[in-house]
């Protein structure tokens, strides 16, 4: 059996890690793995292939930044070129990213099986780009991987054949728990001189939040204010850190907030796991918060994830004003809130194992 994996973004590296271990441990199985491109930088590509031990892509496709239709539309070509030639049984996507809707459209178009890994989610946000390539991709595929029991309740709603869905639980909860020990070894603490749990880690990557000026502004100066009293680490995804640029902000004395490169994986983990709270836009950051138990708080009015604010582990905060940002932090680091335990809620970290077993054995 040939299986071809793509793959393009930091997230789907993760997931493609676990997964890709798993099928090159099964007799009879080759996976040929394409990257597209989508992340290129070697902070955000490079370093994950080494930290997780990813196999050299078989296929590198150099297809970089560009609009939503452009980058879009050169993937899909390629990615059709290379599986004319590879000819593969079944075609794994990952996510939600525009790597993901052109692999999935570039299979189902040659009549290639797809399976898509994290089907299922849903933001009900259809201004985001990512909640249009993961519907489209969940209604492309055959087979859906969905890490959640809500996941593929969403799937069902829409009308989604039942023996398409399987429930799995979470890849990249399989990752956190393979590598957490590694990640231990990580000097990143003491490089930033740091001490366990007396800091706030900060995400902001999404194009909602880095491409609208008034909720950047509001979100950089709300950490700006939280950072007088508590110290914030902000590693900046290359859009950020332009954006934010834009804006003059790199300019003169941050102060306690700390910019940061983007860091490696092992060191995102564990700056993760010691935190005192985590502040997001990645869909990716707040489950990883969850993994580790740190209360997490998500810059936007919405979110995939929605059992991590059912169970109080997750708070929703709109972007609104540097204000009411700084507010809802230092409440959360005052009255840290205290989530309520949800056993084998992403599974019980075979998740690739499993899924790879229905792709093989069941699907094959």
């Amino acid at each position: 059996m040939k299986i071809v994996s793509i793959v393009g973004a930091r997230p789907q590296f993760i997931k493609a890690a676990m997964v890709s271990r798993a099928l090159r441990a099964r007799p009879g199985v080759r996976e040929v793995l394409v990257h597209t491109g989508q992340h290129y930088d070697d902070a955000l590509s490079g370093v994950f292939f080494e930290d997780l031990a990813l196999p050299e892509p078989d296929h590198r496709l150099g297809i970089g930044s560009a609009s939503h239709g452009v980058q879009t539309g050169q993937m899909i070509e390629a990615i059709e070129r290379v599986l004319l030639d590879e000819r593969p049984d079944w075609v794994l996507v990952y996510g939600d990213t525009n790597s993901t809707l052109a692999g999935a459209l570039a299979a189902v178009k040659l009549l290639i099986p797809v399976a898509h890994v994290e089907a299922g989610l849903r933001s009900f946000n259809r201004a985001m780009p990512e909640e249009i390539n993961r519907v489209l991709a969940d209604h492309a595929s055959d087979l859906l991987f969905a890490p959640t029991e809500a996941a593929a309740v969403n799937l069902r709603r829409e009308g989604l054949p039942e023996e398409r869905i399987r429930l799995v639980g979470d890849v990249m909860y399989d990752a956190a728990r393979h590598f957490a020990g590694r990640a231990e070894r990580s000097d990143v603490l003491g490089k930033l001189g740091l001490a366990r749990g007396t800091y706030v880690l900060a995400t902001v990557h999404r194009a909602e939040n880095t491409d609208n000026e008034t909720r950047l502004r509001s979100i950089f100066d709300g950490l700006r204010s939280v950072a007088a009293r508590t110290p914030v680490v902000m590693p900046l995804h290359p859009r950020t850190r332009e954006a934010l640029a834009r804006l003059g902000a790199m300019k003169g004395d941050t102060g306690n907030l700390r910019l940061l490169d983007p860091v490696r994986y092992l060191d995102m983990l564990l700056l993760e796991r010691n935190a005192r709270l985590i502040i997001t836009d990645s869909g990716g950051a707040q489950k990883e918060a969850f993994f580790f138990r740190v209360p997490c708080m998500t810059l936007r009015e919405e979110t995939e994830w929605v059992e991590l604010v059912e169970l109080g582990w997750n708070r929703l905060v709109p972007p609104g004003d540097a204000g009411s940002i700084a507010g809802a932090v230092e409440g959360a680091l005052m009255h840290p809130p205290k989530g309520r335990e949800a056993d084998g809620l992403y599974g019980g970290g075979r998740a690739a194992e499993i899924l790879v077993e229905i792709l093989v054995e069941g699907a094959g």
